[in-house]
Order: C-alpha cells, then sequence, then structure tokens
C-alpha cells in the first residue's frame, strides 16, 4: 500500500484517469474546522478507499499531498479557491462526479463511487 501511494503521489490527476478515482480535499489551512472533520471521515474509510481504487489529494494552501500537481493547477483545474474549502470527486473518466463545499460522509462517498458506471462494471 506504500508503493502505491508513493507511486501515486508521482503522478498527476490527469496521468490518473481510467486507473483511479481522485478525492481532491482542498482548504485554506490543516486546522480549517472542515478539512479536520473530512480527514477524520476519510481516516475509517481506508479499505472502503482502496476497494474503490479511490486516491486521496489534499490541497492545503500552496501544499499538495497524493499527486505531483500544483496546488496552482488544481485550483484552477477544479475551480477550488484558495481561501475556501472543497471537496472534488474525480471519476475514473476524468470529470468531476461530486463537489461539496461542506465535509462528504462516508456512506454519501461510498453510495456514489458504487453508483458510478465504471464501478459497477467493475463489480461483475
Amino acid at each position: 500500500m506504500i508503493v502505491l501511494a508513493a507511486m501515486m503521489a508521482s503522478m498527476t490527476v490527469a496521468d490518473m484517469r481510467h486507473q483511479r478515482r481522485v478525492l481532491i480535499v482542498a482548504a485554506p489551512s490543516a486546522a480549517d474546522a472542515r478539512r479536520v472533520a473530512q480527514d477524520a471521515a476519510l481516516a475509517g474509510m481506508t479499505k472502503d478507499l482502496a476497494d474503490r481504487d479511490v486516491t486521496v489529494v489534499a490541497l492545503t494552501g500552496d501544499t499538495v499531498r497524493g499527486a505531483a500537481d500544483t496546488a496552482a493547477a488544481l485550483r484552477e483545474r477544479w475551480r477550488l479557491p484558495k481561501a475556501a474549502f472543497g471537496v472534488v470527486l474525480v471519476g475514473k473518466d476524468g470529470h468531476a462526479a461530486l463537489r461539496r463545499s461542506e465535509p462528504i460522509d462516508a456512506s454519501t462517498l461510498v453510495a456514489t463511487i458504487d453508483a458510478m458506471p465504471m464501478r459497477r462494471a467493475g463489480q461483475r
């Protein structure tokens, strides 16, 4: 699992297309209450995220963890203002499948992914 995380961190979100779903969590700071809540929700989902081919990309201020993109590139491409919290689930097709300005709870995230056509096809 550590090798996979390191490999994904060396790829851009665009490079992950067709291989991974990407959950971009953007916050102005690591202390942002919504960021803390989102991190807590994700902490209990390690197996669910792995089973669903999800890479989490954390965008905090000008720092990116989980992908090789610059913060500016991610903010521009996914319309994530630097001063605001936002979460974007990018499907394997490269399109935003879910966008929120508040944390996404585990059940909503799992249900959204499980309803995606590529996920349903992979379960057959």
